[in-house]
Protein backbone atom coordinates (compact mmCIF):
# COMPACT_ATOMS: atom_id res chain seq x y z
CA UNK A 1 0.00 0.00 0.00
CA UNK A 2 1.30 3.19 -1.12
CA UNK A 3 0.49 6.10 1.53
CA UNK A 4 0.64 10.00 1.23
CA UNK A 5 0.76 11.77 5.20
CA UNK A 6 0.69 15.24 5.92
CA UNK A 7 2.20 16.67 8.81
CA UNK A 8 1.72 20.43 9.27
CA UNK A 9 3.62 20.51 12.29
CA UNK A 10 6.36 18.59 12.11
CA UNK A 11 7.98 18.57 15.05
CA UNK A 12 8.18 17.32 18.63
CA UNK A 13 5.21 14.46 19.32
CA UNK A 14 4.41 14.61 16.11
CA UNK A 15 7.67 14.06 14.35
CA UNK A 16 8.05 11.28 16.51
CA UNK A 17 4.87 9.69 15.34
CA UNK A 18 4.53 9.85 11.84
CA UNK A 19 8.90 8.95 11.51
CA UNK A 20 7.85 6.14 13.36
CA UNK A 21 4.79 5.28 10.97
CA UNK A 22 7.07 5.93 7.98
CA UNK A 23 9.72 3.59 9.80
CA UNK A 24 8.27 0.92 11.46
CA UNK A 25 5.10 0.28 8.62
CA UNK A 26 5.58 -2.35 6.30
CA UNK A 27 3.76 -0.09 3.86
CA UNK A 28 5.14 2.85 1.61
CA UNK A 29 5.23 6.26 3.13
CA UNK A 30 5.81 9.81 1.25
CA UNK A 31 5.62 11.98 3.86
CA UNK A 32 4.86 16.09 3.41
CA UNK A 33 5.63 18.65 6.13
CA UNK A 34 6.46 22.29 7.31
CA UNK A 35 8.27 23.10 10.19
CA UNK A 36 7.06 23.23 13.57
CA UNK A 37 5.98 27.03 14.34
CA UNK A 38 3.54 29.38 13.96
CA UNK A 39 1.02 26.69 14.26
CA UNK A 40 -2.03 29.15 13.72
CA UNK A 41 -0.40 29.92 10.21
CA UNK A 42 0.29 26.06 9.49
CA UNK A 43 -3.69 25.90 10.09
CA UNK A 44 -4.42 28.07 7.56
CA UNK A 45 -2.04 27.75 5.13
CA UNK A 46 -0.99 24.06 4.94
CA UNK A 47 -4.04 23.36 2.73
CA UNK A 48 -2.96 25.09 0.20
CA UNK A 49 1.16 24.35 0.26
CA UNK A 50 0.40 20.39 0.33
CA UNK A 51 -2.18 20.54 -2.65
CA UNK A 52 0.68 22.30 -4.44
CA UNK A 53 3.53 19.45 -3.52
CA UNK A 54 0.57 16.84 -3.72
CA UNK A 55 -0.31 17.74 -7.27
CA UNK A 56 3.52 17.75 -8.02
CA UNK A 57 3.55 14.47 -6.68
CA UNK A 58 0.77 13.08 -9.55
CA UNK A 59 1.62 15.08 -12.52
CA UNK A 60 5.39 13.49 -11.70
CA UNK A 61 3.27 9.80 -12.45
CA UNK A 62 2.74 8.93 -8.44
CA UNK A 63 -0.18 6.69 -7.31
CA UNK A 64 -1.33 6.83 -4.09
CA UNK A 65 -3.51 4.16 -2.01
CA UNK A 66 -4.67 6.23 0.75
CA UNK A 67 -4.57 9.45 2.54
CA UNK A 68 -3.26 10.05 6.13
CA UNK A 69 -3.15 13.96 7.87
CA UNK A 70 -2.89 15.18 11.59
CA UNK A 71 -5.33 17.39 13.49
CA UNK A 72 -3.63 20.63 11.88
CA UNK A 73 -4.54 20.26 8.22
CA UNK A 74 -7.82 21.73 7.21
CA UNK A 75 -9.05 18.32 5.23
CA UNK A 76 -11.62 19.73 3.63
CA UNK A 77 -9.88 22.46 2.19
CA UNK A 78 -6.94 20.44 1.30
CA UNK A 79 -9.54 17.74 -0.73
CA UNK A 80 -11.11 20.80 -2.80
CA UNK A 81 -7.76 22.17 -3.71
CA UNK A 82 -5.99 18.87 -4.85
CA UNK A 83 -5.90 16.59 -7.77
CA UNK A 84 -9.56 14.43 -7.18
CA UNK A 85 -6.77 10.94 -7.33
CA UNK A 86 -5.67 12.03 -4.21
CA UNK A 87 -9.13 13.99 -3.26
CA UNK A 88 -10.86 10.73 -3.74
CA UNK A 89 -8.43 8.41 -1.80
CA UNK A 90 -9.73 7.06 1.76
CA UNK A 91 -8.68 9.50 4.08
CA UNK A 92 -7.17 8.92 8.07
CA UNK A 93 -7.35 12.36 10.60
CA UNK A 94 -5.38 11.57 13.52
CA UNK A 95 -5.96 14.08 16.63
CA UNK A 96 -2.66 14.73 18.55
CA UNK A 97 -4.62 17.42 20.14
CA UNK A 98 -7.09 19.73 18.98
CA UNK A 99 -8.16 23.20 19.23
CA UNK A 100 -11.08 23.17 21.66
CA UNK A 101 -10.03 21.75 24.86
CA UNK A 102 -6.37 22.47 24.37
CA UNK A 103 -5.66 24.70 27.20
CA UNK A 104 -5.35 28.27 26.65
CA UNK A 105 -4.00 30.86 29.01
CA UNK A 106 -7.19 33.22 29.02
CA UNK A 107 -10.56 30.70 27.77
CA UNK A 108 -12.07 33.74 26.36
CA UNK A 109 -9.27 34.21 23.78
CA UNK A 110 -9.77 31.28 22.36
CA UNK A 111 -10.29 30.93 18.82
CA UNK A 112 -13.15 28.49 17.32
CA UNK A 113 -12.03 29.24 14.13
CA UNK A 114 -9.85 26.42 14.74
CA UNK A 115 -11.64 24.09 17.24
CA UNK A 116 -14.40 24.61 13.74
CA UNK A 117 -12.02 23.94 11.09
CA UNK A 118 -10.97 20.53 13.37
CA UNK A 119 -15.15 20.00 13.25
CA UNK A 120 -15.11 20.23 9.74
CA UNK A 121 -11.92 17.89 8.80
CA UNK A 122 -13.46 15.10 10.64
CA UNK A 123 -16.45 15.93 7.89
CA UNK A 124 -14.04 15.42 5.03
CA UNK A 125 -12.40 12.48 6.57
CA UNK A 126 -13.57 8.68 6.38
CA UNK A 127 -11.64 7.58 9.36
CA UNK A 128 -10.75 9.34 12.56
CA UNK A 129 -8.28 7.92 15.16
CA UNK A 130 -7.54 9.87 18.63
CA UNK A 131 -4.51 9.46 20.47
CA UNK A 132 -6.30 8.39 23.47
CA UNK A 133 -9.50 7.40 24.63
CA UNK A 134 -9.77 10.47 27.27
CA UNK A 135 -8.53 12.61 24.35
CA UNK A 136 -11.55 11.51 21.74
CA UNK A 137 -13.99 11.57 24.86
CA UNK A 138 -13.31 14.80 26.23
CA UNK A 139 -13.31 16.49 22.87
CA UNK A 140 -16.45 15.25 21.85
CA UNK A 141 -18.26 16.22 25.19
CA UNK A 142 -16.67 19.92 24.50
CA UNK A 143 -17.84 19.56 20.76
CA UNK A 144 -21.59 19.44 21.62
CA UNK A 145 -21.79 22.13 23.92
CA UNK A 146 -20.01 24.46 21.41
CA UNK A 147 -22.54 23.58 18.10
CA UNK A 148 -25.06 23.84 20.93
CA UNK A 149 -23.87 27.70 20.81
CA UNK A 150 -25.02 28.02 17.17
CA UNK A 151 -28.18 30.01 16.79
CA UNK A 152 -29.46 27.35 14.01
CA UNK A 153 -28.59 24.32 12.31
CA UNK A 154 -26.31 23.36 15.04
CA UNK A 155 -25.25 19.93 13.00
CA UNK A 156 -25.89 17.43 15.62
CA UNK A 157 -26.41 14.98 13.13
CA UNK A 158 -22.99 15.45 11.86
CA UNK A 159 -21.45 14.96 14.97
CA UNK A 160 -23.08 12.16 15.91
CA UNK A 161 -21.46 10.47 12.30
CA UNK A 162 -18.27 11.57 13.06
CA UNK A 163 -18.41 9.32 16.80
CA UNK A 164 -19.41 6.71 14.38
CA UNK A 165 -16.06 6.56 12.63
CA UNK A 166 -13.68 7.61 15.13
CA UNK A 167 -11.69 4.94 17.26
CA UNK A 168 -8.58 5.14 19.49
CA UNK A 169 -4.75 4.27 18.03
CA UNK A 170 -2.24 5.01 20.60
CA UNK A 171 1.00 7.13 20.16
CA UNK A 172 4.25 4.75 20.84
CA UNK A 173 7.95 4.97 22.23
CA UNK A 174 11.61 3.91 21.36
CA UNK A 175 12.69 1.54 24.00
CA UNK A 176 15.52 2.51 26.05
CA UNK A 177 18.64 0.80 25.26
CA UNK A 178 20.77 2.21 28.38
CA UNK A 179 21.35 0.44 31.62
CA UNK A 180 19.63 1.40 34.20
CA UNK A 181 21.62 3.50 36.89
CA UNK A 182 21.95 1.89 40.68
CA UNK A 183 19.85 4.00 42.99
CA UNK A 184 22.36 5.83 44.79
CA UNK A 185 20.51 8.48 47.84
CA UNK A 186 19.84 11.38 47.56
CA UNK A 187 16.48 10.13 45.40
CA UNK A 188 16.49 12.00 42.31
CA UNK A 189 13.29 13.29 40.97
CA UNK A 190 12.70 14.34 37.14
CA UNK A 191 10.32 16.99 35.52
CA UNK A 192 9.98 15.66 31.86
CA UNK A 193 6.99 17.65 30.46
CA UNK A 194 6.94 20.91 28.44
CA UNK A 195 7.79 24.38 30.24
CA UNK A 196 4.36 25.54 29.51
CA UNK A 197 1.23 26.51 32.06
CA UNK A 198 -0.52 23.83 31.15
CA UNK A 199 1.51 21.23 32.82
CA UNK A 200 1.31 23.34 36.56
CA UNK A 201 5.46 24.09 37.24
CA UNK A 202 3.81 25.99 40.18
CA UNK A 203 2.66 23.22 41.65
CA UNK A 204 5.45 21.00 41.09
CA UNK A 205 8.06 23.06 42.54
CA UNK A 206 5.77 24.20 45.37
CA UNK A 207 6.26 20.80 46.24
CA UNK A 208 9.87 20.67 46.72
CA UNK A 209 10.68 23.52 48.10
CA UNK A 210 8.56 22.18 50.65
CA UNK A 211 10.71 18.91 50.90
CA UNK A 212 13.65 21.57 51.44
CA UNK A 213 11.93 22.85 54.35
CA UNK A 214 11.33 19.22 55.56
CA UNK A 215 15.03 18.88 55.56
CA UNK A 216 14.73 16.12 52.44
CA UNK A 217 17.70 15.41 50.67
CA UNK A 218 16.80 14.69 46.81
CA UNK A 219 18.62 15.36 43.14
CA UNK A 220 16.48 17.36 40.43
CA UNK A 221 16.20 17.39 36.80
CA UNK A 222 14.24 19.41 34.91
CA UNK A 223 14.15 18.59 31.32
CA UNK A 224 11.60 18.88 28.94
CA UNK A 225 11.29 20.91 26.06
CA UNK A 226 11.32 24.66 26.53
CA UNK A 227 9.74 27.79 24.61
CA UNK A 228 10.96 31.16 24.37
CA UNK A 229 7.77 32.67 26.79
CA UNK A 230 7.86 29.92 29.35
CA UNK A 231 6.39 30.28 32.65
CA UNK A 232 8.79 32.60 34.85
CA UNK A 233 8.68 29.81 37.80
CA UNK A 234 11.47 27.41 35.54
CA UNK A 235 14.00 30.53 36.24
CA UNK A 236 13.03 30.94 39.81
CA UNK A 237 13.28 27.15 40.17
CA UNK A 238 17.07 27.51 38.85
CA UNK A 239 17.85 29.51 41.72
CA UNK A 240 15.73 27.51 44.29
CA UNK A 241 17.25 24.67 43.68
CA UNK A 242 20.82 25.26 42.29
CA UNK A 243 21.86 22.94 45.39
CA UNK A 244 19.79 20.19 43.88
CA UNK A 245 19.91 20.92 40.25
CA UNK A 246 21.65 17.95 37.78
CA UNK A 247 20.52 18.65 34.57
CA UNK A 248 17.86 21.69 33.65
CA UNK A 249 16.88 22.42 30.51
CA UNK A 250 16.42 20.97 27.25
CA UNK A 251 18.39 17.76 25.99
CA UNK A 252 18.60 18.22 21.96
CA UNK A 253 20.34 14.28 21.89
CA UNK A 254 17.58 11.66 21.96
CA UNK A 255 20.40 9.41 23.13
CA UNK A 256 21.54 11.59 25.63
CA UNK A 257 17.89 12.26 26.79
CA UNK A 258 17.58 8.72 27.30
CA UNK A 259 20.29 7.91 29.24
CA UNK A 260 19.67 11.20 31.47
CA UNK A 261 15.88 9.02 32.10
CA UNK A 262 17.62 5.71 33.56
CA UNK A 263 19.42 8.12 36.13
CA UNK A 264 16.49 9.42 37.54
CA UNK A 265 14.32 7.66 40.48
CA UNK A 266 10.99 9.26 40.54
CA UNK A 267 8.89 11.11 37.71
CA UNK A 268 6.48 13.35 39.18
CA UNK A 269 3.42 14.92 36.36
CA UNK A 270 1.51 17.62 37.60
CA UNK A 271 -0.36 18.53 34.47
CA UNK A 272 -3.86 20.08 34.15
CA UNK A 273 -3.58 18.76 30.73
CA UNK A 274 -2.42 15.48 28.88
CA UNK A 275 -3.78 13.92 25.85
CA UNK A 276 -1.26 10.95 25.85
CA UNK A 277 1.83 11.29 27.70
CA UNK A 278 4.93 10.26 25.48
CA UNK A 279 7.67 11.72 27.87
CA UNK A 280 5.84 9.77 31.31
CA UNK A 281 5.81 6.17 29.40
CA UNK A 282 9.38 6.53 28.16
CA UNK A 283 10.19 7.42 31.68
CA UNK A 284 8.54 4.28 32.76
CA UNK A 285 10.71 2.29 30.13
CA UNK A 286 13.09 3.71 31.82
CA UNK A 287 12.49 2.23 35.42
CA UNK A 288 11.37 5.32 36.78
CA UNK A 289 8.51 5.50 38.98
CA UNK A 290 6.07 7.61 38.49
CA UNK A 291 3.49 9.80 40.55
CA UNK A 292 0.84 10.83 38.44
CA UNK A 293 -2.73 12.89 38.80
CA UNK A 294 -5.14 10.84 39.20
CA UNK A 295 -6.79 12.33 35.84
CA UNK A 296 -6.54 13.13 31.99
CA UNK A 297 -4.68 10.06 29.98
CA UNK A 298 -2.71 8.97 32.77
CA UNK A 299 -5.30 6.08 34.45
CA UNK A 300 -5.48 5.16 30.66
CA UNK A 301 -1.81 5.26 29.88
CA UNK A 302 -1.12 2.79 32.80
CA UNK A 303 -4.21 0.47 32.14
CA UNK A 304 -5.00 0.97 35.69
CA UNK A 305 -8.12 -1.11 35.12
CA UNK A 306 -5.85 -4.09 34.62
CA UNK A 307 -4.37 -3.96 37.82
CA UNK A 308 -5.06 -2.66 40.98
CA UNK A 309 -1.45 -1.94 41.60
CA UNK A 310 -1.05 0.99 39.56
CA UNK A 311 -3.40 2.45 41.68
CA UNK A 312 -0.10 3.24 43.84
CA UNK A 313 1.24 5.34 40.97
CA UNK A 314 -1.63 8.26 41.72
CA UNK A 315 -2.36 11.19 43.90
CA UNK A 316 -5.65 12.80 44.09
CA UNK A 317 -4.64 15.71 41.95
CA UNK A 318 -3.51 18.11 45.59
CA UNK A 319 -0.64 19.46 46.67
CA UNK A 320 -1.11 18.18 50.24
CA UNK A 321 -1.98 14.28 48.60
CA UNK A 322 1.28 14.83 46.25
CA UNK A 323 3.07 15.76 49.14
CA UNK A 324 2.65 13.35 51.33
CA UNK A 325 3.17 10.22 49.15
CA UNK A 326 6.10 11.59 47.79
CA UNK A 327 7.26 11.98 51.11
CA UNK A 328 6.40 8.07 51.53
CA UNK A 329 8.09 7.16 48.57
CA UNK A 330 11.38 8.49 49.06
CA UNK A 331 11.64 7.04 52.49
CA UNK A 332 10.73 4.04 50.41
CA UNK A 333 13.48 4.97 48.18
CA UNK A 334 16.19 5.64 51.33
CA UNK A 335 15.20 2.34 52.75
CA UNK A 336 15.39 -0.26 49.80
CA UNK A 337 11.78 -1.20 50.11
CA UNK A 338 10.38 0.59 46.29
CA UNK A 339 9.45 -2.81 44.24
CA UNK A 340 7.32 -2.31 41.47
CA UNK A 341 7.48 -3.02 37.45
CA UNK A 342 5.31 -1.12 34.97
CA UNK A 343 7.75 -2.50 32.47
CA UNK A 344 5.16 -4.89 30.71
CA UNK A 345 3.17 -1.91 29.89
CA UNK A 346 6.18 0.28 28.72
CA UNK A 347 6.10 -2.42 26.64
CA UNK A 348 3.11 -2.43 24.95
CA UNK A 349 3.91 1.09 23.25
CA UNK A 350 7.31 0.21 21.72
CA UNK A 351 7.35 0.67 18.04
CA UNK A 352 7.87 -2.83 17.26
CA UNK A 353 4.28 -3.14 18.37
CA UNK A 354 2.76 -0.34 17.67
CA UNK A 355 4.22 -0.84 14.16
CA UNK A 356 1.75 -4.30 14.20
CA UNK A 357 -1.49 -2.77 15.51
CA UNK A 358 -0.33 -0.23 12.63
CA UNK A 359 -0.42 -1.99 9.84
CA UNK A 360 -2.91 -4.26 10.96
CA UNK A 361 -5.47 -1.41 11.18
CA UNK A 362 -4.52 0.02 8.14
CA UNK A 363 -5.24 -3.29 6.33
CA UNK A 364 -8.78 -3.57 7.86
CA UNK A 365 -10.23 -0.09 6.90
CA UNK A 366 -13.67 -0.68 4.99
CA UNK A 367 -12.33 0.88 1.34
CA UNK A 368 -14.11 3.85 -0.39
Amino acid sequence: MKILALEPFYGGSHKAFIDGCAEHSKHDWTVLTLPPFKWKWRMRHSAVTFAQQANALVQNGEKFDLLFCTDMLPLAEFKGLVDRSIANLPSILYFHENQLTYPVQVEKERDLHFAISNFISMQAADHIWFNSTFHKNEFFVALKKMLKRMPNDQMLGQLLDSEKKTSTFPQAINENKHNRETFCSPVHIGWVARWEFDKNPELFFSVLQKLQAKGIAFKLSVIGEQFKNSPSIFNKAKELFKNEIVNFGYIDSYDEYQRTLTDLDIVISTADHEFFGISIMEAIDSGVYPLLPQKLSYPELLKLDTSPENSKFFYNSSEKDLLNKLTKLIYSFNNGTVSYTLQEIAESYYWSNIGALLDNSLEILPKN
